[in-house]
């Protein structure tokens, strides 16, 4: 005891934990935000070879994806699948899962929500989109969860079979739209039927952005609650750390295998419902957009937190809503931005091997003082 009654090391306790958590929470912030300036930056130098100004460049990105009221429309109305895309890939994660094949889900879950739609043509908008959108879930659910069954029951490895099955599902919608499902008006772009007006998803009051963003967002809130805030997402934790302390400990590592890839299947899923009653009116090709690749960047540049999924998808949906200016005002292919985001990701690999290694963020560094 001091003169003032109170212990030196008691009072400092507290404080050097809170150091701890301090770092430990701001390496999972600064090391992602490292991997996007530093892919940002090897993306300069690719523009410099050619010739081009990356001032120029992120300028024009500025402008069309957040510098007007129409910017933000246009970026936040890309946003939606892209959350629901990288909720697919983030939710397995938690169990330690890489599974990149969200593609496949968002196609086949539009196709079974335009195709149940063309169905229920004359039922009530209340019964309908809501069966549309169940749909959707289902099969998207079904198509990745298949993922973690092949996982778990016959010890197939996740990212290879999510890879393969993302290029059997578009092969499967272009069979079926091209042929059993083609709407015989659908002359230049195989379709099915359009939905009728009634179905169709709406714009939310005073914007130009239908509600599947709303729906993303609420979709991320609780993906981190299921996650963060109950025992299911505890478990899929422990399993993610170590299966096998999690197996000795008695939790279903199945069935939360199961659980978890099929939620992530049913979120990308709803990305293809809305793709279809709020964007295309149909199933089409344009389906297979590349959201579901997208996603996966954006659940690693989040580092599968689902509450920070919803800032990386706005700013990576900016960068994709400004393609078209880039490519009409610098004379560059409108994949430039694919090659932006093929930089961060190895950036984002790259920044993965330095988790833990890093002194300054060690929780003893802070922990001892």
């Amino acid at each position: 005891m001091t003169d003032h009654g109170i212990s030196g090391p008691a009072t400092g306790a507290p404080l050097r934990a809170m150091l701890a958590r301090v770092a430990r929470r701001a390496e999972a912030v600064v090391l992602p935000l490292a991997a996007l300036m530093a892919g940002f930056a090897v993306f300069s130098l690719f523009l410099l070879m050619q010739g081009k100004s990356p001032a120029e460049f992120f300028s024009l990105v500025y402008k069309a994806g957040f510098g007007t009221a129409f910017s933000w429309q246009n970026t936040l109305s890309r946003t939606a699948p892209l959350l629901f895309a990288a909720l697919c890939v983030a939710l397995p994660a938690r169990l330690g899962l890489v599974v990149i094949g969200g593609e496949g889900a968002i196609v086949l879950g539009g196709l079974a929500a335009g195709a149940l739609g063309v169905s229920l043509a004359g039922a009530p908008a209340a019964v309908a989109l809501p069966l549309m959108a169940l749909a959707a879930c289902v099969v998207g659910g079904l198509w990745i969860g298949s993922v973690g069954a092949l996982r778990y029951l016959r010890g197939v490895n996740e990212t290879i079979a999510s890879l393969l099955l993302a290029y059997i599902a578009i092969a499967l919608m272009n069979h079926l739209v091209e042929g059993p499902l083609r709407d015989p008006a659908s002359l230049n772009k195989p379709s099915t039927a359009p939905l009728a007006d009634a179905l169709r998803v709406g714009d939310m009051p005073g914007w130009d952005v239908h509600w599947g963003l709303l729906a993303g967002i609420a979709g991320c809130v609780l993906a981190w609650a299921l996650i963060d805030r109950t025992t299911w997402g505890f478990a899929a934790r422990i399993a993610g750390g170590n299966v096998r302390a999690a197996q000795v400990q008695g939790l279903p590592v199945g069935r939360l295998i199961l659980g978890f890839t099929a939620l992530g299947g049913a979120f990308a899923g709803l990305a293809g419902f809305f793709e279809v009653a709020a964007v295309h009116g149909s199933a089409n090709a344009s389906l297979a957009s590349g959201y579901g690749y997208t996603g996966i960047l954006i659940a690693f540049l989040a580092r599968h937190n689902p509450l920070a999924i919803i800032p990386v998808a706005i700013l990576l949906a900016g960068f994709e809503a400004s393609s078209g200016l880039v490519q009409r005002r610098m004379d560059l292919p409108d994949a430039t931005t694919l090659v932006l985001q093929g930089f961060v990701f190895v950036a984002i690999l790259i920044s993965e091997t330095l988790y833990g290694r890093l002194r300054i963020f060690a929780p003893e560094r802070w922990s001892t003082r």
